[in-house]
């Protein structure tokens, strides 16, 4: 696609857009790195309709709704590759915690805490602090899906979700594991695919699920077309774990099972071979980064550098709110850009390489590079605006690096996904911040 052309052949007159974002400094991301100093995006029925400089498309567009940039940046949404939304219900409550102790922590208030009803709670909340931070995308593990599709799709937010398989004694749906294949295939009937999703199959885990299920559920996400998407290699006690149930290490085992493939994502993959990492390049396997959770866990530091040496598609992931504590990719890019360098090679992950983990390559990632990730002619119309005002952004002199190294979340000042306004002016259109925030406080006091 080209970065900056407009749809309405010169000389035609004005043509009507529903949304004109100018006045900014408008970063692309498009494959040439595209700048405009004082660039413009025109919207059209959830549509990027031409991108360019500011003055060509004012005049060529007439447009019903304008956000004004002037002295801010404006980017693609961010896309969160790994997350678990609702658990925004249990912030706080499993710090200072290896993984394996985190979810002995976790789980069990899970299944006190969730139903359909809090986890629309937690997912209303969690939607009101991704909008604030500039994130229009998420790819969402959790329980209760159906319910937090519904509060994303009221909020005019983006959410990529689906049927979740874990086979463990007494989940939080109380659904049995033998009830699950049918009770995903009608979510995946019913499913009527909207612009920029796509529908996604969670398999947990190698230790939640076995062999004859992680193949079956693959096999039923391939009917579907679907993402398949499971955490994999999170921490050493994990791989220890799946290899001594069968001889082979996580992502050993998904190849050996034909698992692997590019419609498969994996969370983590932090404790990869050199042989894994090669079988995730030559499969177009796709990996989340999510490396503040996997600080807060002490699980380590990704190989990343290796895993983009050898091509494979990387985006970056929050993780939930429990072993994150934040659903800020803002936060999450810099920290990328950030503690790869600790082997002492500073352009280990780059700023620019780092704000392309959190848009494009994310949309990569996910298998909706075509639609996300870029603010380019015909892709879906998500974008933040970035003000650029702050003492600790100046001064400016590359975007790439204000982003990466500087960029804080509460810097968005306006964001937008399909072309509609989610935040104007730091105010959320969609959701009462307020009562959100209350509601969550009442339910984790009384439950």
């Amino acid at each position: 696609m080209s970065a900056v052309r407009n749809t309405e052949a010169a000389g035609s007159g004005p043509a009507t857009a529903d949304l004109l974002v100018h006045g900014g400094t408008v970063l692309t991301v498009d494959a040439a790195g595209t700048v405009l100093s004082d660039g413009a995006v025109a919207v059209r029925d959830g549509e990027i309709i031409a991108v360019g400089p500011a003055a060509g498309l004012r005049a060529a567009h007439h447009a019903a709704e304008e956000i004004d940039a002037a002295g801010c940046l404006v980017l693609p949404g961010l896309v969160n590759t790994h997350t678990h939304l609702a658990m925004t219900l249990l912030r706080g409550h499993a710090d200072d915690l290896d993984l394996q102790g985190f979810l002995g922590r976790v789980v069990p208030r899970e299944n006190e805490l969730l139903s359909p009803e809090s986890v629309t709670a937690g997912l209303r909340l969690a939607v009101a602090e991704s909008v604030r931070g500039g994130v229009t995308t998420a790819l969402d593990m959790y329980w209760f899906h159906e319910a937090a599709e519904r509060a994303a799709r009221d909020a005019g937010w983006r959410l990529l979700s689906g049927p979740t398989f874990m086979d463990v004694p007494g989940p939080p749906d109380r659904m049995p594991y033998g009830d699950r294949m049918e009770w995903a295939r009608r979510h995946l009937d019913a499913r009527r695919p909207a612009p920029g999703t796509r529908p996604v199959v969670f398999a947990h885990s190698t230790y939640t699920l076995d062999a004859g299920q992680l193949t079956e559920i693959a096999a039923l996400a391939k009917e579907y077309g679907a993402l398949l998407h499971l955490h994999a290699a999170e921490n050493a006690a994990e791989v220890a774990t799946v290899r001594e149930q069968y001889g082979k290490r996580p992502v050993e085992l998904l190849e050996s099972l034909g698992l692997l493939g590019p419609d498969t994502l994996l969370a983590h993959a932090v404790e990869l071979s050199d042989t894994e990492i090669a079988a995730l390049a030559r499969t177009g396997t796709g990996v989340a980064h999510c490396p503040v959770s996997n600080l807060k866990l002490g699980c380590g530091i990704a190989r990343v550098p290796e895993l983009l040496r050898q091509g494979v598609r990387v985006g970056l992931g929050t993780d939930g709110a429990v072993s994150s504590n934040s659903l800020d990719m803002i936060g999450a890019l810099g920290m990328a850009a950030l503690v790869h360098k600790a082997g002492g090679d500073p352009t280990a992950v780059g700023a620019e390489q780092a704000v392309r983990l959190a848009t494009i390559e994310g949309a990569r990632a996910l298998g909706l590079g075509g639609q996300l990730g870029s603010l380019e002619v015909g892709k879906r119309a998500d974008l933040a605006v970035l003000d650029l005002g702050g003492a600790h952004l100046a001064p400016r002199h590359d975007p790439w690096s204000t982003l990466a190294y500087s960029a804080r979340a509460g810097d968005v000042r306006d964001t937008v996904v399909d072309g509609r306004v989610l935040m104007r002016d730091r105010r959320l259109t969609t959701l009462d911040e307020a009562a959100v925030t209350g509601a969550v406080e009442t339910l984790v006091r009384t439950a």
